[in-house]
């Protein structure tokens, strides 16, 4: 199998680090597949975007008046779910689509499942949790209209990522179950230690020397006639 150099994330060369993973959607991911792939990256993309835009809300809570815990929390939550989301629901997925790997798609779903469960509550907003929802910008009213304002953007992108988030998974589930895919196979993935290979495309396509594909690793069959959800 090539190696390949690790290029994500992109980092500047003056910085003493270097990227920890290998990602190119053409040469890894199936064609049929590449566009589901690149959304649920767009979809980690986009949760990033709303722990910042939250963290400056919680900001301007706290100015106006909150308290200071939900900024604290919300700094948190940016500096730990950016690169847990990566980590943990997308290069499941990425891993999942690239090899057939029904382990890393139950990685995925469970993952992910928490992430929207995650998303629900940040969108309904609990003061003290660091998430300016609907119940935070909405109850602010009364005290600072300009800062409830900032508050609804976070409530409102939190809502978007949780509807898309469960459409994600509603759109991946079919396409492993319509694939054959079954907790059965991820458990035989886990005891012969399968989920530990990370072949490319190119490679998957070499090992082909039969009438019959070999079970790990195969070329992913999932039906591709759905539509996006």
């Amino acid at each position: 199998m090539t190696d390949h150099p690790n290029n994500f994330p992109p980092l500047p060369k003056f910085i003493p680090l270097r990227p920890c993973f290998y990602q190119n959607f053409d040469e890894d991911i199936p064609p049929e597949h590449r566009t589901l792939v690149r959304r649920i990256y767009h979809l980690w993309i986009f949760y990033c975007i709303s722990l910042a835009v939250n963290l400056v809300a919680c900001l301007a809570w706290w100015i106006a008046g909150g308290s200071g815990t939900n900024f604290g929390l919300a700094f948190l939550w940016l500096i730990l779910f950016t690169p847990c989301g990566y980590v943990c629901w997308f290069r499941h997925a990425y891993k999942g689509f690239r090899s057939d790997s029904s382990f890393s798609f139950m990685a995925f779903f469970f993952v992910c499942g928490a992430q929207f469960v995650l998303s629900v509550i940040q969108a309904i907003g609990i003061s003290g949790w660091g998430a300016c929802g609907w119940l935070a910008a909405v109850g602010f009213f009364n005290t600072n209209v300009g800062a409830a304002v900032v508050m609804l953007f976070p409530a409102v992108l939190f809502t978007v990522s949780a509807v898309v988030t469960a459409l994600v998974l509603i759109r991946v589930h079919r396409l492993y179950r319509g694939g054959g895919g079954s907790f059965q196979k991820a458990q035989d993935e886990w005891k012969s230690g399968a989920w530990k290979s990370n072949p490319n495309q190119s490679d998957q396509y070499s090992n082909f020397t039969g009438p019959t594909l070999p079970q790990y690793p195969t070329v992913p069959s999932y039906p591709t006639g759905a539509q996006w959800p």
